[in-house]
């Protein structure tokens, strides 16, 4: 596995949700540069759109995969299907020339889309889990700097709703179950509001920001070693789990 060394660049990948999208970041001693972006939020997959995406990004920034020196992908929670398909392409686009892969909470990424940005107060990160529950984590921002409250983890949004009722600084909620959370809590969480459109949505930019963190402690692993971390199993292994446990009875 080829070494990072400042300056490098990243290229990240988010494919968790919907929304699919990637990042060029270019990381110096004193800061960092996106030098490109691109995002798609359509009904076409992931498998359809990711891999061209990227490809057009890197001939838009004038590089080819073997100029890069990272690959970053939000490699969960979020939907089974998305995590797998973007750590397979990110696996995939690391064997050639034996490129260092970080997986980054995709919960964590979403926060850090706050990174430099004017405000101070909480930020909950919700996706759409189903069955009335959501993968959240909870941020502070203290006037654009982030820092992590609370774990990543799967809740019911009752209980979300219960542990956030006295909060009393400002919270912002984003990812794609930000509007099913303010419905549902906004009314027990009088300080709750959707984060802006621009920012509310997973994105590419926040996982190679993710990213840099967890190259500074070490945190790249080879393409073989890269896996998708889920919080709960899925459905169809539920199920199995279910019906066998009811024959076993």
């Amino acid at each position: 596995m080829k070494p990072i060394t400042i300056p490098y660049t990243v290229l990240a990948v988010e494919s968790s949700a919907t929304p699919a999208s990637c990042a060029l970041l270019r990381v110096e001693e004193h800061g960092s540069t996106l030098l490109c972006e691109a995002a798609v939020n359509t009904k076409l997959t992931h498998s359809q759109t990711l891999l061209p995406m990227i490809t057009d990004m890197l001939k838009n920034a004038g590089l080819a995969v073997s100029d890069v020196d990272a690959l970053a992908i939000a490699h969960g929670p979020g939907s089974f299907t998305g995590v797998r398909i973007g750590v397979a392409a990110v696996k995939g686009l690391s064997f050639a020339d034996d490129l260092p892969c970080v997986g980054v909470s995709t919960l964590e990424a979403m926060a850090l889309r706050f990174d430099g940005v004017p405000y101070t107060g909480r930020i909950l990160t919700a996706m759409d889990a189903r069955c009335n529950q959501i993968y959240t984590a909870l941020f502070a921002c203290d006037n654009g700097a982030v820092t992590r409250l609370t774990p990543d983890e799967a809740l019911p949004i009752a209980e979300v709703g219960e542990r956030l009722k006295n909060e009393t600084a400002p919270l912002l909620v984003m990812g794609d179950g930000a509007e099913l959370c303010y419905r549902t809590l906004h009314e027990i969480v009088p300080t709750l509001s959707l984060a802006p459109v621009s920012l509310r949505l997973q994105h590419a930019v926040g996982v190679a920001r993710a990213a840099v963190a967890a190259v500074a402690d070490g945190q790249a692993v080879s393409g073989d070693a890269l896996l998708p971390v889920y919080l709960r199993l899925p459905q169809a292994e539920r199920e199995l789990r279910l019906r066998q446990n009811k024959e076993v009875l």
